[in-house]
This record gives structure tokens, sequence and C-alpha cells, in this order.
């Protein structure tokens, strides 16, 4: 147990965009443990097409998108480190002591649990419709999209004008969209 007594677990996603299938995994994460540490991965990373978003503007999606989950939560920017053998210390170092780690990426589930971590997996919520990719598409296309993530999530992509930044983005030089 930690110090605090409490169990405290690991969550680690993009979010590009956070979206009601993340939302329904930390929902049932909420049911297993006291405190959900939440790392945006790659938060470094912004402005490209897989990865339109700031680590600032997904802690604001995630953290306000949670506020209803009854779960205390800390939500962390976690940056790469491009050394797969260091991923799990840089990450301990950066947030509060955790004993589970949900994930079903297969490199992290590998990685953690070679640190000696209990690692659980997370059902997928819907993954055809709740993917970021689709998501992504979606905006970029000028489809619906608003339906798939949570209001506070709209609210922060209407904010940065995320619908004009990934539509630029797709943009080539000379043919228009990618």
């Amino acid at each position: 147990m930690t110090i605090t007594e409490k169990r405290r677990g690991l969550y680690i996603g993009r979010f590009q965009p956070y979206h009601l299938g993340h939302h329904e995994i930390l929902a049932r994460i909420a049911e297993e443990v006291d405190e959900l540490v939440i790392c945006i991965g790659s938060a470094q990373v912004s402005h490209e097409l897989k990865d339109p978003f700031t680590g600032g503007e997904r802690v604001l999606m995630v953290k306000l998108s949670i506020e209803e989950l009854p779960i205390k939560s800390h939500v962390i920017p976690v940056m790469d480190v491009m050394r797969n053998s260091i991923w799990v210390a840089h990450v301990v170092s950066l947030t509060p002591e955790f004993e589970v780690v949900y994930s079903n990426n297969p490199l992290n589930k590998r990685l953690f649990g070679e640190a000696g971590f209990e690692v659980r997996s997370t059902p997928l919520y819907r993954r055809e419709v709740y993917s970021g990719t689709e998501i992504r598409r979606r905006i970029i296309s000028g489809e619906e999209w608003k339906s798939l993530v949570p209001d506070a999530v709209v609210r922060v992509i209407e904010a940065c004008d995320g619908v004009s930044r990934m539509q630029d983005l797709a943009k080539d030089d000379s043919w228009g969209y990618k």
C-alpha cells in the first residue's frame, strides 16, 4: 500500500482528443481504485495531424471532463524519453506513487510488468466509434464529431481554434488536403 494507504492506479493516453471511450474506461477504473493518476503521453508533441493538440490543451480536456467522476485524480503531462529501458522510471519520477497500471498498449504492459507493477487491461468501449483517429478524421473532413467527446472537450477545441488548426495541418502546399 502507498504512504496514504490508498490504492492508486495509473492510466496513460495521448488523448488526441480525449473522447467518450476514454471517459467510460476511466469511470470503470474509478470503481477499482481510490485515486487515479492520468498521464498525458507525448506531451511535447503538437500541431501534427496525429497529435494536433498541445500537452496543456489535453490536460484541460481531461481535467474538465473528469470533474464529474467520483474519484480523486491527478493529470500529469509526460514527455517522451525515446528510450524504452528508462520509460517506467521516467513516469514514476513524475507521478505520485501508484500500484496498478491500466493499459491496452502492449509496450506499456510489458515495460510496467517487467518493472514489477500489476498491469490490467481495460475493455475497449465502442472502439469503432470512439477513436481519436476517427474523431480527427471527422474534424478534418467537416463531419459531425462533437457527439463523440465530452462537452468540455468541445469547449477546449473551440477555444484553441482546433478545427481550423487540424484542417490547416491537413492541407498540402499544392493539392489541398493530403
